[in-house]
């Protein structure tokens, strides 16, 4: 099955600690991203509040047609694959016992 590789874009503001800790996870992993500084890009703020409830939370990241709110590397890399089964990029890491245990509690 062949499957075009989704655009991942992230919304982030300087100053941000999980904006920079996101970046440094996603380049760590060879994960091409483009970069939008909503101080600067009037757009990408709107855009953020778009998907946040009326918020400038970031960092936020797009997968395709996908928003995700300040996500673990895992989950960007979980939204790639979703939509690129054939990605060459690590696939995200199994649940540890204490998420999956927290997953049955929750009902997930």
């Amino acid at each position: 099955m062949s499957t075009t590789a989704p655009t991942i874009t992230m919304y982030w503001r300087p100053g941000c600690g999980f904006c920079a800790g996101l970046q440094r996870d996603l380049d760590g992993l060879g994960v091409e991203y483009a970069a939008v500084n909503i101080w600067e890009d009037p757009d990408g703020a709107a855009f953020v509040r778009s998907v946040n409830g009326g918020n400038e939370l970031v960092p936020t990241v797009t997968v395709g047609d996908e928003a995700l709110s300040n996500p673990s590397p895992a989950a960007v890399l979980a939204a790639v694959h979703a939509q690129d089964p054939d990605s060459t990029l690590p696939q995200p890491p199994e649940p540890g016992r204490l998420a999956k245990g927290m997953n049955r509690l929750l009902g997930g």
